[in-house]
């Protein structure tokens, strides 16, 4: 049996069971932030940005102001009663056994496996069914943890593999050769690379992608301009490696290699923002061959998924905005000789291959359904799935027979299939051991109207028989934008949400991917505020329907979702009690100054653009758009290795709430040491993070905690 204790606050249990009030804690004075004259002329707009100075995260007074305002934050969370029973409620959530999905290399089967807490998930093998034995720990890699194993790629023949690591977060890796029989490094430890697969060619080297690394003291700040494409050979100098593409005569901001699993075609992504790309090939069975260009511009996404022989398959969104598969011969590859084999559908398709077949994935109003292929574009069947949720993986070799794939839901914690690619017949591989009961929870579908009579779709989850009351504690989180799709997918976080009656509640905005790329264009440049309008109508959707209100009310998102959080709190700030806008991009007219920022213009647009666009940006731009107000309780954070969303925007966002803030609301913001925009953090990073915002969010919202034990 579950033992439930209530720890409501004093006040609470002086005043009945009724009162949800909790006892005011007391907030530290907010560092006096100094305020500088720079100002910018914009089209003969002056602008001012007072707290510009904190864009340089390496002087000793932004070190300072970050140290003073982590004492205000831990002093406020600490001070919350039932903070310590969240960390170790979550900590028991956490303790089971994760696995990945399994992936065959040479006569290895390799997988990762977390025990329960460890900070890093740790990579083994085996053969056949004998017994597994680790192939790489990262936790192996750094004291704190902290260090993480970021990408591998293996030969053919599965006797070497290149691991990528990241320190502290950090999108900068080294990369480092082992042979697989005995475990033993090869040659020099590459480093400064960043933003890269890596793709061997044969036994002798691979391909990868850079950038000239930022000026000392600039590292993690400092644009990253022009990519290039370099070939590694083995046993040789990574000052020596050739440049095969990119650099100042083709400068691109992000190129990407991959090769054909016959190793036959170098195939060549090049691009100058996050949508679309060039496309080039370059037939290595021919010596001396030229890269061929197939895309000559960078309006619709293009991709070389598989070939046999001479003939391509090529996944697009060119004259299809939901994306199709086409065939075309390498000799004459350009879109003039394309053949559809599996056309555009009303739904969006993304697509795998393995054991010489192709996988549709389509999303069906944000939900997996997936198909299989023959190679000449017959479909054989629909892959039956456990639920409406999100699968992933079915991707594999040729001459392979099985498959496996993860499916997942808001109450279907993640499940590893094996499935035989022949029959179509699904067995499961590895359930997931957390501890928690779906039978007891659900998670349903619903459309709203947006401001401009948009339909939008919504999975809202809670536990069943939960009373609409308008008191329930609610979790509004959305991502919208960069054409990137938000799929059901577990939490276990969330749990703490659910057993203590809260909704999670996740609206498909506009600006994702989720209905192709005419939904993400919807979101786009001078379409932008749709975005918050569909964010805005979601809460409204809630509170109007008694899911929840305004004081019971949180919005959450991180990277574009924090800006999603930035802009909807400063045009809203009534319609939310608490706010957790994280790692976000704040300021809409400088964002494309830092690191790679300037290849994301595809979504924003930037103030240099034009006036119309210059008005527009500043117009939502989180950090211009704070004026005196009572905004919600809010706890920013972020982190001081993020170099793709660099920490400046949440310094100066955080700096001008605190300004700002009229009501009696915290503005807090939390800034994690040795972590970056999000991957790759320790198990005990995450569970910290998780525990201070469900801290923050009760407390705020005055509903005392159940410890579950």
């Amino acid at each position: 049996m579950r033992n439930v204790v209530l720890l409501p606050t004093l006040a609470a249990l002086l005043a009945g069971p009724a009162a949800l009030a909790q006892a005011p804690i007391k907030t530290l004075p907010y560092p006096q932030t100094r305020k500088v004259d720079t100002v910018t002329t914009y089209f003969g707009t002056k602008v001012a940005d007072p707290y510009r100075w904190l864009e340089n995260d390496q002087a000793a007074d932004t070190k300072a102001w970050v140290q003073e305002e982590n004492k205000v934050t831990q002093a406020y969370l600490s001070q919350i009663p039932y903070r310590d029973a969240i960390r170790k409620r979550l900590e028991t959530l956490w303790n089971y056994e994760k696995y990945g999905a399994p992936f065959k290399e040479g006569k290895y089967t390799y997988f990762s496996k977390n025990t329960g807490l460890q900070s890093q998930s740790v990579l083994y093998r085996q053969v056949g069914s004998g017994a597994p034995e680790v192939f790489l720990d990262p936790n192996q890699f750094s004291k704190d943890g902290t260090t993480s194993l970021a990408g591998i790629n293996f030969t053919k023949d599965g006797s070497l593999a290149a691991y990528q690591i990241s320190e502290g977060g950090s999108d900068w890796r080294k990369v480092i050769v082992l042979k697989t029989a005995d475990k033993s490094i090869v040659g020099d430890t590459l480093k400064d690379v960043k933003f890269s697969g890596l793709a061997w060619k044969g036994n002798d080297g691979f391909y990868y992608s850079s950038y000239d690394k930022p000026t000392a003291g600039s590292q993690l700040a400092g644009k990253t301009q022009i990519h290039k494409l370099y070939y590694h050979q083995l046993g040789t100098k990574q000052s020596t490696d050739k440049l095969i593409f990119g650099g100042e005569k083709t400068p691109r901001r992000y190129i990407g290699a991959s090769l054909t699993e016959d190793e036959r075609f170098l195939v060549i992504s090049a691009a100058n923002t996050t949508t679309g790309n060039e496309l080039y090939i370059q037939d290595l069975s021919k010596p001396g061959s030229a890269i061929v260009q197939v895309i000559d511009h960078e309006k619709n996404e293009v991709d070389v998924v598989d070939n046999v022989g001479s003939k391509l398959y090529i996944f697009t969104n060119l004259n299809a905005p939901n994306n199709r598969v086409v065939t075309v011969d390498a000799a004459n590859p350009t879109p003039a000789n394309w053949k559809n084999l599996i056309p555009e559908t009303p739904n969006v398709l993304r697509v795998s291959t393995g054991g010489g077949k192709l996988f549709a994935n389509y999303l069906k109003d944000a939900t997996s359904l997936i198909e299989q292929y023959d190679m000449t574009g017959k479909k054989e069947r629909t892959i039956t799935l456990p639920s409406v949720g999100t699968a992933g993986g079915f991707g594999t070799k040729k001459e392979e027979k099985e498959t496996y794939y993860t499916f997942t839901s808001y109450i279907y914690p993640p499940t590893i299939f094996r499935y035989d690619i022949a029959t179509g017949k699904s067995t499961v591989y590895k359930k997931a051991g957390v501890q928690f009961d779906p039978t007891k929870y659900e998670s349903k579908q619903v459309f709203y109207t947006s401001k401009d009579g948009t339909k939008v779709p919504m999975i809202i989850t809670y536990k069943k028989g939960l009373v609409m009351n308008g008191k329930n504690p609610t979790l509004l989180y959305a991502y919208g934008g960069f054409n990137s799709s938000v799929t059901p997918a577990f939490s276990t976080s969330n749990i703490i949400l659910l057993e203590n009656g809260g909704i999670y509640a996740v609206p498909n905005i506009r600006g994702g991917g989720e209905y192709g790329e005419k939904w993400h264009l919807a979101g786009t440049k001078l379409q932008k505020q749709n975005v918050f309008d569909d964010f805005i109508a979601a809460a409204e959707y809630l509170t109007k329907n008694n899911y929840t209100s305004k004081d019971y009310l949180a919005i959450s998102g991180a990277s574009n979702g924090g800006l999603l959080v930035g802009a909807t709190m400063a045009q809203r700030p009534d319609l939310f009690k608490v706010a957790f806008p994280a790692v976000g991009v704040m300021d809409m007219l400088r964002y494309n100054q830092f690191t790679a920022g300037a290849g994301w213009a595809y979504d924003y647009g930037t103030a240099q653009d034009s006036k119309e666009m210059f008005e527009y940006l500043y117009k939502y731009s989180p950090y211009h758009a704070l004026k005196p107000a009572a905004y919600p309780a809010t706890m920013v954070t972020t982190a001081d290795h993020d170099d793709r969303v660099v920490p400046a925007h949440s310094f100066k966002f955080a700096s001008r709430l605190q300004e700002t803030q009229k009501g009696s609301a915290p503005v807090l913001i939390r800034i994690e040491t040795k972590a970056g925009h999000g991957a790759g953090r320790s198990t005990a990073q995450v569970i910290s993070e998780q525990t201070d915002k469900w801290a923050f969010l009760f407390q705020n919202m005055g509903v005392p905690y159940q410890v579950v034990n």
